[in-house]
């Protein structure tokens, strides 16, 4: 019997059996043998096909397998790119981060460094002003105690005069000559004229000098800044007016022949709200000679107290020079007090003076940020020790004239000790139409910079002038006391071009004058009678009794023609005992100065008299000044015998 075919293809069934002639199985036997053989063949026909569907799924698969690998081989790429770039950039926040923050750290020690300084600046100028009061009220309470019981007052505790008490080691401190003004006839010379002085400079050294247990230079003493360094209770204006004037006379406590006249002058104060707004330029010497305590750094705990003065509508800048001139704060709003403060506090000695450079700068900086209506001013701080560089005083005094034309005054602050040049520093404050104030403690910057700060700063009258016509019926001879470099020539009342003094506002101004009573002979040497003239003859405006009039010139501060004003002082016959409080100290502070001078026209006056009127006068005394004045009388005193 021949094998069937393996035909896979084919489907068995009972028609291909009978080919074969094989009988016909039973129908089941049929159905099991298909179903078996359709099993085989389908396994066979897996087992071949098997694998050409591998062959099929590997292309399938490679076909979408190598983009999807490409694909994530290049994704990965660029993220590992993107985070590299995503980390440098990263790094770069975090090195500008640190920088900054660096940056930040820096400035916070540079900014507790100048807070520290600051601090102790703040804290000395405090603890010598704590110290300055409680001297004061000690001193006060001394004097009103010994005075009370009249007795003389305690000497104070200064320190022992050297051998020669006017002779100081080594020092370079200039001051102009002075000589006394003499008696003059009245027949001869009516008219006594000179500008008003409101300077104070010259009590404060003399101070120095006397608590340092050493008489001063005769010349450094000016009896007129002697005087105005008090307040006087002179009364107030009349409405309309720029100050009052009084006029008073009585013997003379230091020659019972002569009488004492007093010329007082008292300007309008002002409410610190009415004060116009303020561009101040500080000039400030930072050279070696500024090294000392009592110079540079004082000037700092100085500008620190006018600082907390300051408004927002004001401003300050400062100025610097030594060898070289520099802008150490541009102008800046009194509101900003931090950063006023800090370029105070970083201010340091160093180099030589360089004056003349210094104050053209500082000129320039207030032309440029002049304040119109406002007050507009220079303010010098030295010890005016001009020594390199442009220091012609023609030159300084024409540039001062030619700002003060344009409405920019100067103030001048003296400093220190051993180098203080007061005459340089005189003349400027003069041509600058401002005032000259030496500053020795910080007490005094308080009283000059703060107590007083309308009269240093408010200019309410310009090129003051007065002009005494003495009557020659009743006045025989006169002589003003102090204001030696302020005697003007009789034709220079009238002259609006010549310049003179200023008046603050709330100032006063006090003048004496020792006069020789009709029938009195006149101090000094007698003039023969002419030969070609006779003398005038007083007519009948003579026999009115009048000792003389008082004439006053003035300036509004920003016009240029002057007014007139006049009082008339009538002939009395009072005692000295008699007169004010007021009075009778101004008459012994100007024998103190005589006496500091040595004057030859001190007649048989003495320390111990000078003294006992001070304390006989001291008065209303709430600022303690005339009770500090007695321990310098005191030591003054000690120091000449």
């Amino acid at each position: 019997m021949t094998e069937p075919t393996d035909d896979r293809d084919d489907v068995l069934s009972t028609a291909s059996l009978a080919r074969y002639e094989v009988p016909a199985p039973p129908p089941e036997f049929a159905v099991r043998v298909m179903q078996r053989v359709t099993a085989e063949v389908e396994a066979d026909a897996r087992r071949a096909l098997a694998p050409r569907r591998r062959r099929w799924w590997a292309v399938v698969v490679a076909a979408i397998a190598v983009p999807a690998i490409v694909s994530v081989v290049l994704v990965a790429r660029s993220s590992r790119q993107t985070a590299e770039e995503g980390d440098l950039a990263r790094l770069a926040t975090l090195r500008d981060r640190v920088a900054a923050e660096h940056r930040q750290l820096e400035q916070l020690q540079r900014s507790q460094v100048e807070k520290q300084k600051l601090a102790v600046v703040d804290q000395t100028a405090e603890r010598t002003l704590m110290l300055s009061r409680e001297r004061q009220r000690l001193d006060l309470d001394i004097g009103q105690f010994k005075i009370g019981r009249a007795v003389p007052l305690a000497e104070p505790p200064l320190a022992p005069p050297p051998a020669a008490a006017r002779t100081q080691a080594h020092n370079t401190e200039a001051y102009s000559r002075i000589d006394d003004n003499a008696f003059v006839r009245t027949s001869e010379h009516p008219l006594s004229t000179f500008s008003v002085d409101v300077d104070t400079a010259s009590y404060a050294n003399t101070r120095r000098f006397l608590r340092a247990g050493q008489l001063p230079p005769r010349d450094a003493v000016r009896i007129e800044e002697l005087i105005n360094y008090f307040h006087y209770d002179y009364p107030a204006p009349a409405k309309g007016e720029p100050f009052s004037i009084t006029t008073e006379v009585a013997a003379s406590p230091w020659n019972a022949r002569l009488q004492l006249i007093r010329v007082g002058l008292k300007t309008r104060t002002i409410d610190d709200a009415q004060v116009p707004a303020r561009n101040l330029v500080f000039l400030l010497d930072v050279s070696g000679s500024m090294a000392e305590p009592n110079k540079l750094p004082l000037v700092q705990q100085a500008m620190g107290l006018l600082v907390e003065q300051l408004r927002p509508q004001d401003k300050v800048a400062i100025v610097t020079y030594a060898g070289n001139s520099g802008l150490a704060l541009p102008a800046t709003s009194g509101r900003d007090k931090t950063a006023i403060r800090s370029a105070i506090a970083r201010l340091e000695p160093g180099g030589s003076t360089n004056g003349a450079s210094g104050i053209q700068l500082a000129y320039q900086i207030a032309d440029t940020n002049t304040i119109k209506g406002g007050i507009n001013r220079v303010i010098l701080c030295t010890d005016g020790d001009f020594n390199v560089g442009v220091t012609s005083e023609g030159e300084l005094t024409r540039l001062i004239e030619r700002e003060r034309g344009r409405g920019v005054f100067l103030t001048v602050l003296g400093f220190g000790m051993g180098n203080l040049k007061d005459a340089t520093m005189e003349k400027l404050a003069d041509r600058g139409n401002g005032n000259y104030a030496y500053i020795d403690s910080i007490h005094e910057a308080r009283k000059v910079l703060v107590k007083e700060a309308g009269a240093t700063l408010v200019t309410l009258a310009k090129d003051v002038k007065l002009q005494l016509e003495f009557n020659p019926a009743t006045v025989a001879g006169y002589r003003l006391i102090g204001y030696e470099n302020r005697v003007l020539a009789d034709r220079d009342f009238n002259d609006d071009r010549k310049d003179a003094g200023d008046i603050g506002a709330g100032h006063s101004v006090t003048a004496l004058y020792e006069i020789v009573p009709a029938g009195v002979d006149v101090p000094g040497a007698k003039v023969d009678d002419l030969k070609y003239q006779a003398r005038p003859t007083p007519d009948a405006a003579a026999r009115t009794g009048e000792l003389l009039t008082v004439k006053i010139r003035y300036k509004a501060p920003d016009q240029d023609e002057s007014k007139l004003l006049s009082r008339v002082l009538a002939d009395a016959d009072h005692s000295f005992a008699d007169m004010s409080a007021d009075f009778r100290w101004a008459a012994a502070i100007a024998g103190f100065g005589m006496l500091l001078r040595e004057s030859p026209l001190r007649g048989n006056l003495t320390w111990q008299q000078v003294q006992a009127t001070a304390e006989r006068a001291i008065g209303d005394d709430a600022e303690g000044y005339r009770a500090e004045a007695l321990t310098l009388i005191a030591a003054a005193s000690k120091a000449s015998r």
